[in-house]
């Protein structure tokens, strides 16, 4: 018996509404409802063009087209719906058995990162127990990261290797970072504390991306979580600080101290916690509406701009230089992380198909500004190390500078041609991408190297 090829080709037309229609399902500010509405609206479009005499496949193609890019359809629909869209993140569609039990599995690892917090204690290390403000310290991003990268191994459904390969990652940074602390010096156990967390943090975005970290584009979808999710988590962090200065407001009207509470579990509990139900709220509303990250981009970016010129201008004028103690290397890097944070971001959420804007140059001032600022404070710390000798703090802030020095150099070369039509914005993302390993290169050194040889 032949197979009748017109029913394949519908059967083949069917199959493909499901997967659009399956794809719609996983943002938050549609609900089936109004998915139901969409796919009628398709299909009136496939069948309109079916008459005129287009084959099956033709008639999607178009129609889904017609329909509309979906992050522009699930925009318009937040901006009407905008009242149901977080019901709908939190609680989910009554048929919507995904949304719900990503959430259940959400809860779940939330609740596993607040007691891991507390199992030290059974062991005799409670909060105010001698030495546990540098053990606290030393573990704090194995208390709560691993979760969340356990929450995206279970959703991006990796398996064993998924699970084997963040038990594995954690034993080793838990084993390395005690281990050295019984012999390592204060500062270079400080600088491990401190570079550690980008190692983690890289953990997760390896589990995150679902093909261990092999797509460009999965890489630049970890670069626009991260972004989010700091922004979520410091949201999340002040509402619960509200919540708990009320409650123990509350609670001292009738005369009840519970501070001890708040001290020992609400707090490092609701802390570690909030790590993964972050995640979960980045991933819940992703192509809901546009993101808060690329808006604060656009704001602090000319704010940014404005600070460091005044900064090299004043500079230039006054004859002054860096004073370089370690106070000021902190400070100072930690600013050029926050611009090279800022240039992360606003790479990522850019439309690369969309001309040449205002932002793009003054992305570009922003980028040759820290990277004025990085050449000078390269050269205080150099001499700084050639005066005084080699110190810890003085080696990782010169190799943290050489290679924010590499990273605004390929910024700026990049940004410039692209502004100048010489190459696409492509080749901008592919270079941060591809930059992100030496970052964790460095953490990697940092902690592991620096307790041995200092």
């Amino acid at each position: 018996m032949v197979a009748n090829p017109l029913n394949s080709q519908v059967v083949d037309t069917e199959s493909k509404v499901n997967e659009w229609r399956a794809h719609l399902m996983r943002h938050a500010a549609l609900n089936e409802h109004d998915i139901d509405e969409l796919e009628s609206h398709l299909r009136d479009q496939m069948e309109a063009l079916q008459e005129q005499g287009l084959r099956d496949d033709e008639a999607f193609l178009i129609a889904a087209r017609r329909v509309g890019d979906l992050d522009d359809v699930t925009r318009e629909y937040a901006e009407v719906h905008s009242g149901r869209l977080w019901q709908n993140l939190v609680f989910g569609d009554s048929s919507d058995s995904l949304k719900q039990r990503n959430l259940f599995t959400a809860l779940v690892f939330a609740v596993c990162a607040a007691i891991a917090i507390k199992l030290p204690a059974l062991f005799g290390m409670h909060f105010d127990a001698e030495g546990a403000d540098w053990f606290y310290a030393r573990n704090i991003t194995l208390f709560s990261l691993p979760f969340l990268a356990l929450y995206f191994a279970l959703d991006r459904q990796l398996g064993r290797a998924g699970w084997g390969f963040v038990a594995s990652a954690v034993v080793a940074a838990a084993i390395l970072i005690n281990g050295y602390a019984s012999f390592a010096s204060t500062t270079t156990m400080t600088l491990a504390m401190i570079h550690l967390p980008i190692i983690i943090w890289f953990m997760v975005g390896i589990v995150y991306s679902g093909d261990w970290w092999r797509s460009h584009a999965k890489r630049m979808d970890f670069v626009r979580f991260s972004g989010e999710f700091v922004i979520y988590y410091v949201l999340i962090a002040i509402g619960g600080g509200v919540l708990t200065a009320f409650t123990l407001g509350m609670f001292s009207f009738i005369g009840i101290d519970i501070e001890w509470a708040v001290q020992s579990w609400i707090i490092p509990c609701g802390a570690m916690g909030a790590v993964v139900i972050s995640g979960w709220l980045v991933e819940g509303k992703q192509g809901a509406i546009e993101n808060m990250a690329p808006v604060l981009a656009r704001v602090f970016t000319p704010m940014f701009t404005l600070m460091l010129s005044s900064f090299l201008v004043t500079m230039l004028v006054t004859g002054r230089g860096f004073d370089i103690q370690r106070e000021v290397l902190i400070g100072l890097d930690l600013m050029l992380v926050v611009v090279l944070g800022l240039v992360l971001y606003a790479v990522s959420s850019r439309d690369p198909s969309k001309p040449v804007s205002l932002f793009d140059k003054l992305q570009l001032v922003l980028v040759v500004t820290a990277l004025l600022v990085d050449v000078l404070a390269l050269g205080a710390i150099a001499g700084r190390i050639f005066d005084m000798g080699v110190t810890a703090n003085r080696v990782a802030a010169l190799g943290e500078n050489l290679i924010l020095l590499v990273s605004l150099s390929g910024y700026a070369y990049h940004y410039s041609t692209f502004i100048k039509g010489k190459a696409g914005f492509t080749n901008l993302e592919r270079w941060q991408t591809n930059y992100i390993p030496v970052y964790v290169a460095w953490a990697l050194l940092v902690v592991i190297a620096f307790p041995l040889i200092f």
